[in-house]
């Protein structure tokens, strides 16, 4: 149960900062490489972009069409939001399938719902593990290639943000499934052992007593046979 309890935490956890992650600001920052006068802070996430003068007023601008945003920006959209579907199901269903909890019918049912839960968190985690690491990769790949003349950025806080939250996911969700193996584990062990002891102990009943019965009576043939007197003529 203890397990469960810490695995519940670190999943949760781990799903609270995925969802915090989607309507987070700074996804990527406008690199200050090579300059040295900063007059405006570049910056966007998958929602809209905005810049910041040296006065600190910010001027946002949302996409205008979903259809028209790039490949990756939308992929990263859908796998976030699935990612935090995924984490809210794996809530409920570990709250139900907790053995701490009284709801979900028996340990066999509740076993396999805390297993199910488990892998939505492991799905979670892995969905916003590779929509960080796919808005990651297109920022580095445009910051390190040389015929690039547009505006540079680099990673923003919200990508290490759903970082950690992706690993804390798959890390609860993982212990959730193993703490759950374990204890199906453990009482296949104990019934299959009960179920030995009870046999040796039927064998060793039954050898007792065929030793300490006495032997069946002979009724062969030979003992039924009848002894007729030299009376029984007369």
């Amino acid at each position: 149960m203890y397990q469960e309890i810490l695995a519940f935490a670190l999943a949760t956890s781990g799903w609270v900062l995925v969802s915090s992650t989607l309507p987070t600001d700074y996804w990527k920052v406008s690199s200050l490489d090579g300059t040295v006068i900063t007059t405006a802070t570049y910056w966007s996430n998958l929602w809209k972009t905005c810049v910041t003068d040296s006065t600190g007023v910010s001027n946002c601008k949302d996409f205008p069409s979903m259809l028209a945003l790039d490949g990756y920006i939308q992929a990263c959209r859908g796998l976030m939001i699935a990612a935090v579907c995924l984490g809210f199901f794996g809530t409920v269903f570990a709250l139900v399938g907790m053995k701490c909890t009284k709801i979900g019918g028996s340990d066999k049912t509740k076993a396999r719902i805390a297993c199910f839960a488990g892998a939505n968190f492991i799905l979670s985690g892995l969905c916003s593990l590779s929509a960080c690491s796919l808005y990651a990769h297109r920022i580095t790949s445009e910051f390190f290639n040389p015929m690039f003349v547009a505006q540079k950025y680099e990673l923003g806080a919200a990508l290490f943000i759903g970082w950690a939250g992706s690993v804390l996911c798959v890390l609860g969700g993982g212990v959730l499934c193993f703490s759950v193996a374990d204890c199906c584990k453990k009482s296949h062990t104990d019934y299959t052992y009960k179920g030995a002891a009870s046999h040796s102990h039927i064998s060793s009943y039954q050898r007792g007593k065929s030793i300490s019965q006495r032997p069946p009576p002979d009724y062969s043939s030979s003992s039924r046979a009848p002894n007729f007197d030299k009376n029984v003529y007369v």
